[in-house]
C-alpha cells in the first residue's frame, strides 16, 4: 500500500499511526530491490530499516520530527550521503570512498525525519538531459521501458513515477529536474538560484547548478518546500504570461495542447493571460553551452587527461570540445548573460509567472539522437535552460495528454512569485 500513497498521504498515515515508518520503509526497500527501470544505484536497506525502527520508537513516545517523519527518500547519486560513495554515474569515480557527511540538503531532510533508502541513477556527471549515458547503462521510463526517463535526475524521476518513493532529490543545471519530471509524468521543482544549498553536491556548472526535488504531485512538492524552507504565506498570481515567439513552441503538438489546456484552467480560475514576446531569447540561450562547458571543463580537465577511457564516450566528447576555449569567450558569455537576463526580466516584468511546455518532445527511444529529424538533446534542454541562466524558480507538472500517450510536462516559471506562490499556482493546473 505504502508505495502508491502520495507524500501528503504518507505523512498523514504515519502521523495517525495507520502506517509505521518501519512498514513504509520496508515496503519502499522491497520495491526498489525489485526495480526494473535501472533507477537504483545503491540500495541502503539495512541502515534505512534501522533508522526507520528508531523513528517508529520516537512516534511511540509521542515524538515527531516533522511531516517527513519516517518517509523514504531517494537521493540522486550526485549528492553525498554519509557512509555511501558518490559515483555520479561514472567509472571515473568507481573507487570513490564513502562520503564522510551528508550533503546539506540531505542533512536537512534527515533532520525532518526522512529516511534515505537509496542512491539513484544519474546521467554521467549530470552532463546530459536524456538519462541514457551512465556507467550503469540507461535508466528506463516506467511508462515505456524502451524510452528515456530524461536527465540528468533520471533515477529520481523513475523511482517516483514507478511508486517506489514519494520524494527524491535531484539537481538541475539546465533541465535535470524538470525534464525527467515531464517525461515521467511527475512534478519537479527547480527553486531559485541559491535557495537550497549545493554543499555536498558534485558540481557541473557552479553558476547554473540548482538543487531541486521530485514528487508525485504538487501537494507533495509544497509539503517538501515547507520542510526545506520553512512554512509561510503565498501570493496569489493574477497575471500569467504566454510566450508567443517561435523559440518557445514544442515539436510535439500534444505538448503545446497541454499548455493551452493549462492556460484555460488558469483563465477559468480568474487569472489574466498576457501574450509576451522575448526577442532576446535565442541570443541568451546561445550562451548556455559556453558557460556550462567552460565550468564543467574546469572541474574535469585533469581526469579527462589522466583517465579519458573512464568516461562514457558521449560525456568525454562533450567535455573535450571546451578544452581550448579562450578565457575571454567565457567572460563574454557571462556578460551577455547578465545583459540579456535584464532584458528578459523587463520583457516579462508585468506578469507574475510564465506558462510554457517543459520540453519540445516527449520521452524518446533510448539512444536516439533525433526523432523525425528533430534533435533530441536540444529539444529536452531548450525550454528549461533559460531559467537556469536567469535563476528564476520553475516547476514542471503533468499536463493534459490529448492523445492518451506518453506524459506531457507543463512548466510554470516564477517571475514575480517565490517558490511557495509558484507551487500554489501550479496546484490550479495540476493538483
Amino acid at each position: 500500500m505504502a508505495g502508491v500513497l502520495s507524500l501528503t498521504e504518507l505523512s498523514a498515515a504515519v502521523t495517525a499511526g495507520e502506517l509505521s515508518p518501519t512498514e513504509h520503509v520496508r515496503d519502499a526497500c522491497e520495491r526498489l530491490a525489485a526495480d526494473t527501470h535501472n533507477a537504483v544505484i545503491t540500495l541502503d536497506a539495512d541502515r534505512a530499516l534501522a533508522q526507520a525502527a528508531a523513528l517508529t520508537e520516537e512516534l511511540a513516545r509521542g515524538e515527531r520530527r516533522g511531516p517527513l517523519h519516517g518517509v523514504a527518500l531517494g537521493v540522486k547519486d550526485l549528492f553525498d550521503v554519509a557512509g555511501l560513495p558518490t559515483r555520479c554515474g561514472s567509472d571515473v569515480l568507481a573507487d570513490a570512498p564513502p562520503a564522510v557527511a551528508d550533503a546539506a540538503v540531505v542533512a536537512r531532510l534527515r533532520a525532518a525525519g526522512a529516511v534515505v533508502v537509496a542512491k539513484l541513477h544519474t546521467h554521467e556527471f549530470a552532463y546530459g538531459p536524456t538519462g541514457d549515458v551512465a556507467a550503469a547503462g540507461p535508466a528506463r521510463n516506467p511508462h515505456d521501458p524502451s524510452r528515456i526517463t530524461g536527465g540528468s535526475s533520471s533515477g529520481s524521476a523513475a523511482a517516483v513515477a514507478a511508486g517506489h518513493v514519494a520524494l527524491a532529490l535531484g539537481s538541475d543545471t539546465g533541465a535535470s529536474v524538470r525534464t525527467p519530471a515531464a517525461l515521467c509524468g511527475v512534478v519537479g521543482l527547480k527553486p531559485s538560484y541559491g535557495a537550497l544549498p549545493v554543499d555536498g553536491v558534485f558540481p557541473l556548472s557552479q553558476t547554473c547548478d540548482h538543487v531541486g526535488f521530485l514528487t508525485a504531485d504538487v501537494a507533495g512538492a509544497a509539503l517538501t518546500w515547507d520542510v526545506l524552507a520553512g512554512s509561510g504565506e503565498f501570493r496569489v498570481a493574477t497575471r500569467v504570461g504566454v510566450l508567443v515567439d517561435d523559440f518557445w513552441r514544442a515539436a510535439d503538438p500534444v505538448l503545446d495542447a497541454a499548455v493551452v489546456a493549462a492556460v484555460e484552467e488558469l483563465r477559468a480560475g480568474g487569472v489574466e493571460i498576457v501574450e509576451i514576446r522575448t526577442p532576446m531569447i535565442e541570443e541568451l540561450a546561445a550562451v548556455y553551452p559556453t558557460i556550462v562547458g567552460a565550468e564543467a571543463w574546469a572541474t574535469h580537465r585533469h581526469w579527462v587527461a589522466e583517465r579519458p577511457g573512464a568516461y562514457q564516450p558521449a560525456t568525454r566528447e562533450r567535455l573535450a570540445v571546451n578544452a581550448d576555449m579562450p578565457a575571454h569567450v567565457y567572460v563574454d558569455a557571462l556578460r551577455t548573460r547578465a545583459r540579456l537576463t535584464a532584458e528578459l526580466r523587463a520583457a516579462v516584468g508585468d506578469v507574475d509567472a510564465l506558462v510554457l511546455p517543459t520540453t519540445r518532445l516527449r520521452a524518446t527511444p533510448i539512444g536516439a539522437d533525433d526523432v523525425d529529424g528533430v534533435p533530441v538533446r536540444p529539444s529536452l534542454l531548450g525550454l528549461t535552460l533559460p531559467f537556469n541562466l536567469t535563476g528564476w524558480p520553475a516547476v514542471s507538472v503533468p499536463g493534459a495528454v490529448s492523445d492518451g500517450g506518453l506524459p506531457a510536462g507543463v512548466q510554470l516559471v516564477g517571475v514575480g512569485l517565490d517558490e511557495r506562490s509558484l507551487l500554489h499556482l501550479a496546484g490550479s493546473v495540476s493538483p
